[in-house]
């Protein structure tokens, strides 16, 4: 791989000069689905595929980007002195606003770049590929000038450009599962707080299948805000009685409790899955950590469950593609990842027979929905870092 994006790179920028090339992974959340913004845990972990950047610095202040997957642009052009969004740069602007993000914070670098991407994330497939471009130009350009920026700070800087230069509204977890991403490891992360703590995933015999429904998620950002007030109209409601600031502050336990306090009955489901989710997230953690995979598979079902019927954000093909799932007796565990209503579902699968159990799995998703579904076999991979000939692993 690295040979072939060094070819690639100077065949496009018509130079022999040797590049430095970074891989920044996808990642997927294997648990802790819409508790992030209730004040609770999520489970996220890196993948072995992502975005690789191959780059070398211009004399000028001129930047010049390709990617392979958007061939069709071309070589698009800016400048260090020149960084605001524009809508023509496509893809582009995601690595400009880590630049101009650099900028704000003072850290100027006085040259430009030729730089070269190729992701390997499968298009579409909610696996934070924005995420991962971001934060792929952001180990490149802390290297190219020698900024020596510490990992979280250049995470919370990407969610930044993700936020006020592309605007969209993400939380710290793409980013940070990207950049501090760690082999055969998940990441226990409170977004409020950035604590964060790595669960060993021995996946003996066991393989991380992600499943694309190749429904586009259409409903999934208007349903997510009403969501969210929901939320919010349930922990205004229980604030009245309970000293808490967030939905996940409370164990399930003391829910039961004090759940009469929500005088809605919609927004109390919605809270019962934040709680139940958070509780559930965090019993995940241990049961990786006694390496109890069946225990785990039984916790991502009770999240698609609660998702289904409390959140209500999975829809009629993610519960097909789940069902088809569960169906099948290899599958340690299978739930939805993401937003919900269309995406991606994440699954634990027996490696014996697995290319029969997907065979099976999509035969069954295809009847109920008349769509093929897509499998991808993932790995845990190591987090945003620069590939050398020394240090392949991933690539």
């Amino acid at each position: 791989m690295l040979n072939k994006l060094e070819k690639s790179f100077q065949k496009v920028f018509e130079t022999n000069e040797i590049p430095r090339t970074f891989l920044s992974p996808g990642r997927v959340n294997l648990i802790g689905e819409h508790t992030d913004y209730n004040g609770g845990y999520v489970f996220p972990c890196a993948l072995s595929v992502g975005t690789y950047v191959t780059i070398v610095p211009r004399q000028d202040r001129k930047l010049r980007f390709y990617s392979e997957n958007f061939p069709e642009l071309g070589v698009i052009e800016a400048s260090l002195d020149q960084l605001e969004f524009k809508e023509e740069h496509d893809w582009a602007n995601y690595p400009k606003g880590v630049i101009h993000m650099f900028q704000e914070q003072g850290l100027e670098g006085a040259k430009g770049f030729d730089a070269y991407f190729f992701g390997n994330i499968p298009n579409g497939a909610g696996l934070s590929s924005s995420a991962s471009i971001e934060l792929a130009m952001a180990i490149a350009w802390d290297a190219l000038n020698d900024f020596h920026m510490e990992r979280i700070p250049m995470v919370q800087l990407c969610q930044r450009a993700e936020n006020e230069y592309i605007g969209v509204n993400c939380g710290i977890m793409d980013q940070f599962a990207i950049g501090m991403g760690k082999k055969n490891h998940a990441i226990l992360l409170d977004c409020n707080t950035l604590e964060y703590s790595y669960a060993p995933v021995e996946l003996e015999g066991v393989k991380l299948v992600l499943a694309n429904t190749n429904k586009r998620r259409g409903l999934a950002d208007s349903k997510y805000n009403e969501r969210r007030s929901e939320c919010e109209a349930a922990l205004t409601d229980l604030q009245k009685t309970v000293s808490i600031h967030n939905l996940c502050d409370m164990t399930p336990a003391q829910f039961e409790q004090y759940q009469s306090m929500i005088s809605n009955d919609t927004a109390k489901r919605r809270a019962k899955h934040a709680v139940d989710e958070n509780a559930r997230t965090l019993n995940a953690q241990q049961k990786l950590q006694q390496g109890d995979l069946v225990a785990f598979g039984e916790l991502m079902n009770e999240s698609h469950r609660s998702l289904r019927d409390d959140y209500e954000v999975t829809g009629e093909h993610l519960d097909a593609l789940v069902e088809s799932a569960w169906a099948e007796p290899t599958v340690l565990g299978a739930r939805m990842t993401g937003a919900g209503f269309g995406g991606c579902t994440v699954n634990l699968i027996n490696e014996d027979g697995l290319d029969d159990t997907l065979s099976r799995m999509a035969e069954t998703y295809k009847q109920r929905t008349g769509i093929e579904p897509e499998f991808y076999v993932v790995d845990i991979g190591e987090g945003t870092r620069e590939i050398t000939n020394e240090h392949k692993e991933g690539v």
